[in-house]
């Protein structure tokens, strides 16, 4: 792609109201990027990158400044968003893996890899959002990491169960979970469903189901140019070699899905490209050029390979980094312009966003591109840096050019969508689990509430009396209650007013103990323990009781 396609600004205008003559049932295309912090678009501040692409689509939408991640990692945080649940009740609370162990010499080509794949498995006894459609006459599609469970090569249409009727995970090296996409409502899915995997992006293989290419079961597509040099977990610098690169695969097949819809039958598309995460390494064209030449005279970045977590070294990782987001800022553009070939521009919400926030792997150096410092904190943490993420929305309905302050976590997009296509959403919001007096929440239990009238400028929007996250691998909690922030960080508290105090410098518990006392006894009512956890989580004021 030359770099005058990267930095074109879409002219494509602005969307309507739903009418009469619409469908009732409007398409989604969900695009969630892979650690992207708060300040790495044009349209949030960034001043070194070009995002042109997605300024258009915060000019011609609407922006939200104080939208959150479900989770500061990205396992937890897709969980949220996927099962409408927040990290407290949730089933999946860390990036726990199922390859480690599994390695083979010699599977691809020369080329050593893992046969297990993936990571923790959603509940069969909760269903996850491509289902909800699915049932409800929609197209689905997704693209990118699935990260919702395991793939075992040698057994790819072996699956076993538990007593409560999940994925029986103590059977991993003879089966596969039974959370995997097509089996979870995905009509169509291409890209990595092991988060590991997507650690290179010139990996051995990626995954793919479509019934469409005669797939009756998940399949291992073998990147066959890729094999026939050096992985890059051999450190040889014959991986450069490889010319496989699996973010744009990922993204063209989503184009040619977006290809294969009709007007007839409405679609949800969930992209979760892998873009702008670590190894920070992508195909040398003119938009790495364009910020070598940017970034001429200024400090770079250089980072030796590692071969454990498969990110590749260089001495350009600043231009690196700054290339990987205006190349996901040119996916958006080209989705957009697929989206009004097709004549689905009218009647699509668009939403773009990111799991967590901005890591420092494989080079990355956020602080070097944040240098305003606007947030403290950065992946894996559970102040605003870690959790707090871009959020853009434009379609049916969606006023043009707004900048919104209504607070939402991912566990909100569940009741949304259903409630933007026309469907009931209470069954799966907040109030209605409430209701119904539901006591086992990691099965029946939904967090979120949904934020469809904000998103479509109607009045009458409720609003969370608070937002929950906990990280177990950091030991980390948080709590938003109004403009108050609780961040619990090894059982000891801390308390932030983020109408003065965004950047959470001053801690100011000890003038507000009835305060804090509150949010220290919601934060307890809402964790509910879960013996998933690799690490201890200390609750408020865990350590000082001990």
């Amino acid at each position: 792609m030359a770099m005058t396609r990267q930095l074109t600004l879409l002219l494509f205008g602005s969307l309507p109201l739903l009418t009469a003559a619409q469908s009732k049932h409007p398409n989604i295309i969900y695009i969630m990027c892979d650690d992207m912090g708060y300040g790495d678009l044009g349209c949030y501040g960034q001043k070194l990158i070009e995002t042109p692409n997605l300024d258009r689509m915060a000019e011609e939408g609407m922006r939200f400044t104080q939208a959150y991640a479900g989770s500061p990692v990205s396992a937890p945080s897709r969980a949220c968003f996927m099962t409408g649940q927040h990290a407290g009740h949730g089933h999946v609370r860390g990036n726990k893996e199922y390859w480690s162990g599994c390695q083979r010499n010699n599977m691809f080509g020369e080329n050593s890899d893992y046969y297990i794949i993936g990571q923790e498995p959603y509940l069969l006894s909760h269903p996850i959002i491509p289902e909800l459609f699915k049932q409800r006459g929609y197209n689905t599609g997704m693209f990118g990491k699935w990260a919702g469970g395991y793939f075992n090569l040698d057994h790819p249409n072996d699956f076993a169960l538990d007593s409560l009727g999940n994925t029986d995970t103590s059977k991993a090296a003879t089966t596969s979970s039974a959370s995997l996409p097509h089996r979870r409502g995905i009509d169509v899915y291409y890209g990595p469903i092991c988060q590991f995997q997507a650690h290179t992006y010139y990996p051995n293989f990626l995954n793919r189901y479509d019934p469409a290419r005669g797939d009756t079961q998940m399949m291992t597509e073998v990147l066959e140019q890729n094999i026939l040099h050096k992985a890059v977990n051999t450190g040889d610098a014959d991986f450069e070699n490889r010319t496989q690169y699996s973010a744009d695969l990922i993204h063209r097949y989503a184009l040619h899905w977006l290809d294969r819809q009709t007007s007839d039958k409405p679609f949800l598309g969930i992209f979760t490209y892998t873009l702008p995460h670590a190894e920070l390494w992508q195909p040398n064209d003119s938009i790495v050029d364009h910020y070598h030449k940017a970034f001429e005279g200024m400090p770079e970045k250089s980072f030796n390979t590692q071969l454990f977590n498969w990110y590749y070294g260089g001495t350009d990782k600043h231009a690196q980094f700054a290339a990987m987001v205006t190349r996901l800022d040119a996916y958006v553009g080209e989705i957009m312009d697929k989206l009004k070939e097709k004549g689905f521009d009218e009647n699509t919400l668009v939403i773009f966003t990111s799991d967590n926030g901005p890591h420092e792997e494989g080079g990355a150096d956020p602080n070097w591109f944040n240098r305003d410092g606007l947030l403290q904190g950065k992946k894996r943490s559970t102040y605003e840096g870690g959790i707090r993420i871009p959020f853009i929305a434009k379609g049916p309905g969606v006023p043009v050019g707004t900048i919104n302050d209504h607070q939402l976590a991912f566990y909100d997009l569940m009741p949304t969508f259903l409630e933007y296509a026309g469907f009931d959403a209470r069954p799966y919001s907040m109030k209605k689990a409430q209701e119904r007096g539901a006591t086992d929440p990691t099965q029946d239990y939904y967090d979120g509430i949904s934020f469809a009238r904000t998103l479509t400028g109607k009045k009458g929007q409720k609003k969370h009396q608070f937002l929950y996250w906990e990280f177990h691998e950091t030991n980390m909690m948080g709590l938003r209650m109004g403009d108050w922030k609780l961040v619990v960080n090894g059982g000891k508290c801390h308390l932030y007013d983020l109408k003065t105090d965004l950047h959470e410098d001053h801690d100011i518990i000890a003038d507000h103990p009835k305060v804090a006392e509150k949010m220290k006894s919601i934060i307890r009512n809402q964790h509910v323990k879960s013996n998933l956890a690799k690490f201890h989580l200390s609750l408020p004021d865990e350590a000082k009781e001990k």
